[in-house]
């Protein structure tokens, strides 16, 4: 029974991703991958030739089927849902529990949201964990033809966004840090130069706190919102670096409170695509 229970701590990390980049929140992950452990401790362990593409077929299995009760939930979300942030926190340091989940940066949990829950369970095993085709068949109860075709058509749904996301921290430090710069000086011209002409940001306050109900669209109205709440509250408000989702990030504070992560896509030209704004004091583990 020992081994098992180590078998499955292995794994735990990489199933622990696989849930969290399927559902974007820590709580839910948990629980489903507490799910797995529950049916893998039943399993008969003399029919199972790969445990890891078991617990990997499981796991993904149940979130798919998590995803779209969650997706059905969002509908009445209070303003956009954005998927919750890994932070490296300056105080504890990173989470081992979510150690790989971390390396799926925000960017790319919500350029998933496009996809459907088959779609991106499909594309994270072939993309994250390079599955081959037959556990995908699997997975989906489909020819590995087709599956070849949905992993094909998640690609390129993804890219849609125009994002890139092999960006090095050190190039997302130095936009950041130029965007940091331009905004603490109030200059509209810098922040625009720095923005690409279709930039999208987007604010996830749950209702909870106040934040943008629908996303911001194209640079002009991008730079003159973020400069407003800026000016706002910049006397009172404390920001520092951190590595949020594996990327650098910032950490807004206010009366000795975090109350906004605010993290950055950047495009192929290495301009500012899509801001992230995490508002939500649930998803910041506030309350």
């Amino acid at each position: 029974m020992q081994d098992h229970a180590e078998r499955f701590e292995l794994e735990r990390p990489a199933l622990m991703a696989i849930a969290y980049q399927m559902l974007g929140e820590r709580a839910a992950a948990q629980d489903l991958v507490q799910d797995t452990w529950e049916l893998w401790n039943r399993a008969d362990k003399t029919v199972i030739e790969s445990p890891p593409a078991w617990l990997r077929t499981v796991t993904s299995r149940l979130a798919i089927d998590a995803l779209r009760s969650a997706r059905k939930k969002r509908e009445v979300y209070v303003g956009p849902w954005l998927p919750e942030p890994l932070i490296d926190d300056v105080q504890t340091g990173p989470d081992a529990a979510f150690a790989l989940a971390k390396d799926c940066e925000l960017a790319l949990m919500w350029a998933m949201e496009r996809l459907t829950a088959e779609e991106r369970s499909a594309f994270i095993l072939r993309k994250a964990f390079d599955s081959d085709y037959a556990e995908l068949s699997e997975l989906l109860g489909k020819t590995e033809a087709n599956c070849r075709k949905i992993v094909s058509r998640a690609t390129q749904r993804v890219a849609e966004t125009k994002l890139k996301f092999n960006i090095t921290q050190d190039e997302t430090r130095a936009l950041l840090s130029k965007f940091t710069q331009a905004c603490a000086s109030m200059d509209y011209a810098e922040v625009l130069s720095l923005l690409a002409p279709d930039v999208v940001s987007v604010s996830d306050g749950g209702g909870y706190v106040r934040a943008a109900l629908r996303p911001l669209s194209g640079a002009p109205e991008v730079a003159g919102v973020l400069l407003s709440i800026l000016r706002k509250y910049s006397s009172n408000s404390t920001i520092e670096l951190a590595n949020v989702n594996g990327q650098p990030a910032l950490l807004v504070s206010g009366d000795n409170r975090r109350n906004t992560v605010l993290s950055i896509g950047i495009n192929e030209v290495g301009l500012i695509a899509w801001v992230y704004m995490m508002r939500n004091p649930y998803k910041l583990g506030l309350s």
